[in-house]
């Protein structure tokens, strides 16, 4: 599925960010190793809600999806993936999107990661449905071909301010 869409897009040549981004993600759906992601937590800032708002979220976010990775030229991370989870109402919700990671060794095979993730997304709750674009900072743990990921949706108080983790195994 993740391969025959990305030869639909077409990327322009110039210098331009948006053409730059295109071309890796076409280049990353084409030389990338296939992984799994698994989703699993969604914590809610506490002090950014009250305790009977907490009580009423789900935060076993269960899911999961597909992606390709590719480590370019300077060992820094990228990645393609789409992905499917339970909300913080029990609701499915639905990204797909690109990642981007610079990748640090910290001793043997273990390195950290720090970067971004922009995506697509759907929730019932926002814009009935309608699919939504995001751009979160992205943050890994990762050994050898298995990552521990997180990302961190802001907001006021009283809407957003969620830590996402979720794993990544390549094969």
């Amino acid at each position: 599925m993740l391969a025959s869409s990305a030869h639909a897009v077409t990327c322009g040549n110039s210098d331009s960010w948006l053409d730059k981004g295109c071309r890796r993600a076409e280049q990353v759906m084409q030389q990338g190793e296939t992984g799994v992601y698994v989703t699993g937590y969604a914590y809610h800032l506490r002090s950014m809600y009250s305790e009977e708002k907490i009580k009423s979220f789900n935060e076993r976010a269960w899911g999961g999806g597909i992606g390709k990775s590719l480590y370019d030229e300077d060992g820094d991370w990228h990645g393609v993936y789409a992905i499917a989870f339970l909300d913080s109402h029990k609701h499915v919700e639905p990204a797909a999107g690109y990642a981007y990671q610079s990748m640090v060794p910290i001793g043997g095979r273990w390195q950290l990661g720090g970067g971004f993730t922009a995506f697509l997304t759907s929730r019932t709750d926002t814009l009935k449905g309608f699919p939504v674009p995001v751009v979160l900072p992205l943050a890994s743990l990762q050994y050898r071909k298995s990552a521990v990921m997180a990302s961190f949706m802001p907001g006021p108080k009283g809407n957003g301010n969620v830590l996402f983790v979720f794993g990544r195994i390549a094969y």
